[in-house]
């Protein structure tokens, strides 16, 4: 959501006075998919962000949500990131994955972080989320009711639409500068190794505390 909204920050107007600012189409896709993001609903028809609805399935699934809240709380009192991941303890590679997420919005160009949020996110994400759907054990739905809600939401307000303009964006804010694309097929990669080691390591820790159990 932060990629999604340092990209917001950087090809829309979000200052006063207002006044039109880059492309129309890359503003519409921003616009909406932020929207979507911030302001979608639950399975009740609740207004609620994906984050937070995301939070919910965890709680229904039994996970522990205190560490994020923690970690969330730390920095809205004003801690740096080094120290709310210290006092929530944040795993290695979660940390790896922020830094590396924060890395790229702060490096202020637009094309890199189009790039990370394209192919590491939009256009990755729906059809991943389509086959974890089909996987969920009906025999638990009581307790991964909302995450097999939140995976659908994804899957029907991210789909082929949003894919297909944010390839579209990408490929407008490189154009045809050689070092741009050579620079945000680094940074998609870079993306994609950081999501494959969060799982990763997610996946070990959910195995090794299943057989400590």
């Amino acid at each position: 959501m932060s990629l999604l909204k340092a990209l917001q920050i950087n090809l829309t107007c979000t200052t006063l006075p207002w006044f039109p600012v880059g492309d129309p189409v890359t503003r519409q896709l921003i616009n909406e998919i932020v929207a979507g993001e911030e302001s979608d609903v639950d399975a009740n028809g609740a207004i609620k962000s994906h984050f937070e609805l995301y939070l919910d399935a965890m709680e229904q699934c039994g996970a522990n949500t205190k560490p994020i809240n923690i970690f969330l709380q730390e920095l809205k009192n004003g801690k740096s990131f080094n120290e709310a991941f210290e006092i929530a303890k944040v795993p290695a590679t979660a940390k790896d994955f922020v830094n590396a997420t924060f890395e790229t919005i702060n490096s202020g160009k637009t094309h890199l972080q189009a790039a990370s949020f394209t192919f590491g996110r939009e256009d990755l994400i729906p059809n991943m989320f389509f086959s974890m759907v089909n996987d969920l054990n009906s025999a638990q739905a009581d307790k991964v009711s909302i995450f097999k809600y939140y995976l659908e939401r994804h899957i029907e307000v991210d789909g082929d639409h949003h894919s297909h303009l944010a390839l579209s964006m990408t490929e407008k804010l490189c154009e045809k500068d050689e070092t741009f694309w050579a620079e945000a097929e680094k940074t998609a990669k870079q993306a994609l190794q950081k999501r494959i080691d969060l799982w990763d390591a997610a996946y070990a820790e959910i195995v090794k505390n299943k057989v400590e159990a």
